[in-house]
């Protein structure tokens, strides 16, 4: 870093360093700088022209304060401190000339606009802008983009901010939109009209200073001061983005994304915030019984009584799902357990070691990839993982990392040096590997562990890690996985020992398997999908923003997602209906409160209770095997449906037949 230097803004002296933007010394020196195309993600634009300020002693003319840096102001004649100033008449007559061109050919929408209410032009208009206007020409009217079934478009509102173009040139890694014209002509556009093929398309919504990009599913729905919001954590993937969701009423209207520095940025998937019309459709929300073999409506009396009475004396077998908050796993465990029997949650087959944490979460932190210099990928697709994630990768590729991949080949959106496809070249890897000049990452995917020498291509990349002297990242594809682990939902022999012979199977959640014919199946999850289709007895659960629960995510972070609603119908919190199930068994459980319940669970595993803290993990390293010799393979069939949530959302359905089409090659005419 380099020394601090010295500046005057608005009276108060601040050191800052010289490499900072004259916006960003501004605000740390507290005082809020308007601005449309600036954003600290994105490159600088500096083509809306609202962040002027006066440099005293520089052209007698506004300066754009996102473009001209610290280092770039000259001192006093004496040498005294440069003296900026963001509240004179020259800056205040500056601010309302060009707010009165922005609204020169703006619509009058705010009416039936759906970024009425918090939209910035609205409030830096009330802030900065005057009461009339000189323009008396007609007004130019812009056709409007098709950009597919997530974002509506209303260009005519367009102030060519061009966040949304740098946001999917730099971050998404999509070269599809731009500028074309000049002067009045000039409009935001896709290239032949193309549609933005990113799962991280959504983000251009939150961007948009004003109404021209808004979230189509969500359109003419709710007004913002409708809604309740309730900050918690997303679980479609295994990242723990944090998230907002936006409630009316009973039902979710919509999901937005927080800002955490170490985990999302302020990015999220298009998975993550269009799957609520999923929280709706093919609800539980009342308990089943099979008798005859058709499922009928039955009470919870009822429907407690056949499963204590099913699992009383038998061999027991219980499954976490991959959507499982942690203190329904903590619940589940105990109760199995507490009857003789065994709990798993690498219902995948993953090959993930007991109680080894270096080994099943890692060493890396999520914020580590910013810093990296050598990032190794071991059997992972990220961008369809984790697609936040994978902008970080990218991120980290434009600031000149790296990138190797050792697995099926693929469009990360940056370039990847392609070691190979199966065992031989992880091996090849593991003799030719030196320990590295900077900063090093390896990443291995739940594809490279799900074969029966999962265990050996993990103890390889242990081993490659070793040699560059970098960190470990499992990146997990399940966000209730690295929790369950934590809490010991492990069977020796993985989930083929635990179900071998098991005559009652306690299912929660896990809608990803095939359970075979012969046992006693109980189901408890929210929606009715592939677990609930083989079940004897279904339990209705809540989903993830209907309860609160903890989640680790793929870093091994806690994390505390909150209620934004309330269940369907008859469907109960997760980890209650455990505890009303052991006291039919005769064996309660040992709380009877969500924060009893936790007081327990960070007794058990203490790391578990302290929430947004990164545990560090010794490093252990795992015995060598004998790798086999099959291609690596994607873990991910189809990234939009995952799971129940997102198989039950009619939008991630088109989604997902929007990208199949896409994969398909084009045929030429005959």
């Amino acid at each position: 870093m380099s020394e601090l230097r010295k500046i005057v803004i608005d009276g108060s002296e601040i050191d800052v360093p010289p490499e900072m933007t004259l916006i960003q010394a501004c605000e740390a020196a507290g005082i809020e700088i308007p601005r449309f195309c600036y954003h600290e993600r994105l490159s600088i634009a500096g083509n809306c022209r609202m962040c002027l300020v006066e440099v005293v002693g520089g052209p007698p003319k506004p300066a754009a304060s996102c473009a001209m840096q610290v280092k770039d102001l000259r001192p006093g004649p004496e040498g005294q401190p440069p003296v900026v100033r963001t509240n004179s008449p020259m800056v205040k007559k500056a601010r309302e000339g060009v707010m009165e061109f922005l609204l020169i050919n703006h619509p009058l929408d705010c009416p039936i606009c759906d970024q009425g209410g918090e939209c910035d032009l609205q409030d830096q208009a009330m802030a900065y802008g005057v009461d009339f206007s000189r323009f008396r020409e007609p007004k130019r009217a812009v056709e409007d983009l098709q950009l597919g079934p997530l974002v509506e478009t209303h260009m005519t509102r367009c102030i060519s901010c061009t966040r949304c173009v740098r946001f999917t040139t730099e971050v998404a890694g999509v070269q599809v939109m731009g500028q074309t014209g000049r002067g009045e002509d000039a409009e935001i556009t896709t290239y032949l009209g193309a549609l933005i093929e990113s799962e991280m398309v959504g983000n251009i919504v939150d961007l948009c200073p004003v109404g021209a990009l808004v979230s189509k599913p969500y359109s003419f729905t709710a007004r913002p001061w409708e809604l309740t919001k309730t900050e918690t954590i997303d679980v479609m993937d295994a990242l723990g983005s944090n998230i907002r969701v936006d409630t009316k009423g009973r039902e979710v209207m919509r999901i937005l994304p927080r800002n955490h520095d170490g985990v999302n940025e302020e990015w999220l998937s298009d998975k993550s915030r269009y799957v609520w019309d999923g929280l709706r459709r093919q609800r539980l929300d009342k308990p089943y019984i099979r008798e005859n073999g058709k499922l009928r409506p039955a009470t919870w009396p009822e429907a407690l009584s056949v499963a204590a009475n099913a699992m009383k004396d038998k061999k027991l077998a219980g499954l976490v799902g991959d959507l499982a908050s942690v203190e329904a796993a903590h619940a589940l465990k105990l109760l199995i357990e507490g009857q003789g029997g065994t709990v798993e949650c690498r219902t995948d087959g993953a090959k993930l070691p007991a109680g080894n944490r270096s080994g099943y979460v890692g060493t890396a932190l999520i914020e580590d990839i910013d810093h990296a210099r050598k990032i190794v990928l071991i059997g992972t697709n990220p961008r369809h993982e984790a697609p936040v994630l994978n902008a970080r990768i990218r991120k980290a590729w434009l600031h000149g990392a790296d990138v190797s991949l050792i697995g099926p080949a693929a469009d990360l959106t940056y370039e990847v040096d392609h070691l190979g496809t199966d065992r031989a070249a992880l091996d090849t890897l593991v003799t030719d590997a030196t320990q590295a000049d900077e900063e090093a990452i390896v990443i291995i995917g739940q594809g490279a562990l799900r074969d029966a020498d999962g265990a050996a291509v993990l103890a390889s990349a242990q081993t490659v890690a070793e040699k560059m002297g970098a960190k470990l990242m499992v990146l997990h594809l399940a966000a209730g996985r690295v929790g369950a682990m934590d809490l010991g939902c492990v069977t020796e022999g993985g989930i083929a020992a635990a179900t071998d012979g098991a005559e009652v199977i306690y299912n929660l959640g896990a809608d990803e398997i095939d359970i075979a014919p012969g046992a006693f199946v109980i189901y408890q999850g929210s929606h009715g999908d592939r677990g609930a289709h083989r079940a004897d007895v279904i339990l209705p659960g809540a989903a993830y923003t209907e309860e609160p629960g903890i989640f680790v995510n793929t870093e091994g972070r806690p994390q505390l997602a909150l209620r934004a609603g309330f269940p369907p119908g008859e469907a109960k919190e997760n980890w209650a209906i455990l505890r009303a199930l052991s006291g039919e068994l005769g064996s309660v459980l040992p709380f009877d409160s969500i924060g009893a319940l936790r007081a327990h669970l960070s007794k058990a595993v203490p790391h578990l209770g302290e929430i947004d803290l990164v545990p560090d993990n010794t490093w252990q390293p795992l015995e060598a095997g004998k790798l086999g010799k099959a291609d690596f393979r994607a873990a991910v069939a189809d990234h939009y449906l995952t799971n129940p949530i997102a198989r039950a959302s009619s939008l991630m359905a088109e989604l997902s037949a929007m990208a199949k089409a896409r994969a398909q090659a084009p045929l030429a005419a005959e």
